[in-house]
Parts: C-alpha cells; structure tokens; sequence
C-alpha cells in the first residue's frame, strides 16, 4: 500500500528505527515497520499508566508520587506496544508540568539511547504491558482549567502545578480570569471563594480547607505577588472568585 510522498520519503531511507517523542497521534501504518528495529516511543509515564497524549499533567492531578520515560514499541493502538525498558522518577511536592517535563525530557534521552544500543547488538526484549493498571490520560480540555472552589484546596493545588506554565489554571475574581501561578493548601475554612489576607498570602476559602495564593496575574498584565497584585488594584471588602 502506497503512503504519501512523505512517508515514501521516509520509508526509502531504509532507517534502523523511527523514534517518536511527544507526538500525539497514531503512526501511519506504513511507517510501523519502515524501520529495521520498527518505531519506538519515549512516552513520558510508567506504561500502562497514562496512555495517551497527556501523562505529565494527568500525573500531578492524580497526585501520583512518581512517573517515569518507558521506550516501547509502537503498534496500531494508542500506547499498547510491548515495553523495552522503563526509567523511574519520583515526583517533588514542587514539581510542576514544566520541571516535570524537563526532568523526563532529560531522562528520556538517556533512555532511548541506551534502548537504541541494546537493539543494536541484539540483546533488546520487548515485554508486553500487563492488563492490569491501564490508565488514560486524554488531552487537557481548556474547561479543566479554571479553578472550582467547592474542590477541595489540594485539588486546587494540584490543578495550578498540571497547569504551569501553560496554558494556566484561572479563576474568576470579581468575574474577572485571574490566572493562579503559585499556591499552596492552607489549613482555614469558610465559604467557597470567600477571601482574606493572611500572611502575605491570598487565602481563598474552599469545599475542604483553602488554597493560599502566593502569585497571581490579571488579563494582560505581570504575574505578581499577593502584595502588589492588591496594591496596583485593592480588592473591594465584597471581592470574591466564583
């Protein structure tokens, strides 16, 4: 079966092996078994947790306490391919999609290389995922951004860490988008969206305990702290997210 010019092109190169990383997509059929030694993914998640096109995000909303790079081998299905070899990494309490991504980033690099070698001289086995622990981790939906302040703070949290640096958790402050960039659980209660300075933090009140606002930014201004976010523009005793 003719593909197109491009993966032609492609296949006429006789490659050793086609590596993918961070495509979000399925590999064209005919370009599967254009290689000598296939096509591999460096898929940043322990396989068959987080298949799909965003593990590093749907990691740290889980909550999970580490991740990892697993190079497999690519088939028809998304992320079903037998796993030549996994890299473990744990996840800091500080880690956000961005620290996250280049961690795995760094490690996957050495992975793949290392599984490049072991094909090569032919000492390489493939091990097929098990059936258990199967997750999915679908693309992010702009809709999951913005913060519900009945969620419990550590959820919160959660969401501004999968978020940063993009595309932002929000919430609505005097029904104005203000993008969350740093937060953390603070032990208070109160009324969902309710607010009040504490500590130089920005303390909202959630559905269990309150999330404190350490940065912030308006639509089309600077990301600032909670001192001079309030000074450039003093919130009204009424203000509250919604």
């Amino acid at each position: 079966m003719k593909g197109t010019p491009e993966i032609d092109e492609v296949r006429a190169l006789k490659p050793d092996a086609i590596v993918v990383a961070a495509y979000g997509l399925l590999l064209p059929q005919q370009l599967l078994g254009a290689g000598r030694f296939g096509a591999l993914n460096i898929h940043a998640s322990l396989l068959p947790r987080w298949r799909g096109a965003a593990p590093i995000q749907r990691a740290l909303l889980a909550g999970d306490h580490e991740t990892g790079i697993s190079i497999m081998q690519m088939d028809a299905g998304l992320d079903t391919g037998p796993v030549y070899l996994q890299a473990r990494l744990p996840i800091a309490a500080d880690d956000d999609m961005g620290v996250l991504h280049d961690k795995l980033a760094a490690a996957g690099a050495e992975a793949i290389v290392t599984a490049l070698a072991e094909l090569e001289c032919g000492r390489a086995r493939a091990v097929a995922q098990p059936p258990e622990g199967v997750t999915y981790a679908p693309k992010i939906d702009k809709r999951e951004t913005r913060l519900d302040w009945a969620q419990p703070a550590w959820q919160l949290e959660r969401q501004v860490r999968a978020f940063r640096p993009a595309p932002g958790a929000y919430g609505l402050l005097a029904e104005e988008p203000v993008k969350i960039w740093r937060a953390e659980v603070f032990e208070a209660r109160g009324s969902p969206g309710t607010i009040r300075l504490a500590e130089g933090k920005l303390v909202v009140a959630c559905g269990e305990g309150s999330l404190a606002i350490l940065e912030l930014q308006r639509p089309g201004g600077r990301r600032l702290g909670v001192e001079d976010f309030i000074r450039g523009r003093p919130l009204s005793p009424q203000a509250r997210f919604t």
